[in-house]
């Protein structure tokens, strides 16, 4: 029982055109407050930049007027963690920045992978990865923008092939918003309508709590893709399989 509440982070994403997402994922954070306590942050982009704030602290510690107002954007992502992996250290808060052949993204992870740290041995040596955090969310956000693919749902099929665990992950880049739920379904992970756009959280109480109409949970093994052309499913469960 006490291993509950250390893999019950936090995580929302949204895409919002016209609109500061940073402000929306911020009162979607503060529902999803009891999912972790340790640290808060937000990522936003506005189509060709990525800006986040990371803090120690509860999320309405973290986050201010003038904050919310340095994050400009119609994308966003934010995270409230309790650590599973890694140590308590603001190096280790979310979202979690990270460059590589096919980009920047800003992540948000909530889970376990059980085989990280033989995958980081491989990435290192193998890869030319260089990490910044001990987690076993940058192992996740290194594979997605190093992995062999063409595109982001076959890289995300690569990557539920390699990793073992639970997972749910949403992550921005300058223009996108994806989210993705282990294919075994272990953690949750919900998509909603609000003002036009989209939202993901880790809980419906996320989207009640700013307005938005739940859809539905994502499938296990299903990934989704949020850009200016929609909302689509980007993997399935029997992709890669």
């Amino acid at each position: 029982m006490a291993d509950s509440p250390r893999e019950a982070c936090g995580v929302v994403g949204i895409f919002t055109p016209g609109e500061e997402a940073a402000r929306t994922a911020f009162f979607g954070l503060f529902s999803l407050q009891h999912r972790g306590q340790e640290s808060a942050g937000i990522a936003a982009a506005d189509g060709s930049t990525i800006s986040c704030r990371t803090e120690m602290g509860l999320v309405s510690q973290a986050f201010h007027e003038f904050d919310l107002s340095r994050l400009p954007g119609h994308i966003a992502v934010g995270h409230t963690r309790y650590s599973t992996t890694g140590s308590t250290h603001l190096d280790n808060a979310q979202p979690l920045e990270v460059t590589g052949i096919h980009g920047r993204i800003a992540l948000a992870h909530n889970g376990n992978v059980i085989n990280a740290l033989p995958l980081r041995v491989e990435m290192e040596g193998g890869w030319g990865c260089r990490f910044t955090t001990s987690t076993d969310s940058e192992v996740i956000a290194q594979m997605l923008v190093n992995a062999p693919g063409k595109d982001w749902g076959e890289r995300i099929s690569y990557l539920m092939r390699r990793l073992k665990g639970a997972y749910s992950v949403a992550f921005i880049t300058e223009d996108t918003l994806i989210a993705m739920r282990d294919p075994l379904g272990v953690r949750p992970l919900c998509v909603g309508m609000y003002n036009g756009g989209w939202v993901v959280a880790s809980e419906s109480c996320a989207l009640d709590h700013i307005g938005a109409k739940l859809l539905r949970e994502l499938d296990p093994g299903e990934a989704i893709q949020i850009d200016a052309d929609g909302l689509r499913t980007i993997h399935n469960g029997n992709d890669g399989k």
